[in-house]
């Protein structure tokens, strides 16, 4: 039987979701400057450790 589809690690979700990530980009910063609006508590993922 084949694996699960979801495989999490805390390196990868940063590196592809993280803050850094979503700022290098236009759409990205459109995404985090939606999130203040809306008035999230969290803008992206936590960082890995």
């Amino acid at each position: 039987m084949s694996k699960r589809t979801y495989q999490p690690s805390k390196k990868k979700r940063a590196t592809t979701h993280g803050f850094l990530v979503r700022s290098e980009t236009t759409s990205g910063a459109k995404v985090l400057r939606e999130r203040r609006r809306k008035g999230r508590a969290q803008l992206t993922v936590k960082k890995a450790r």
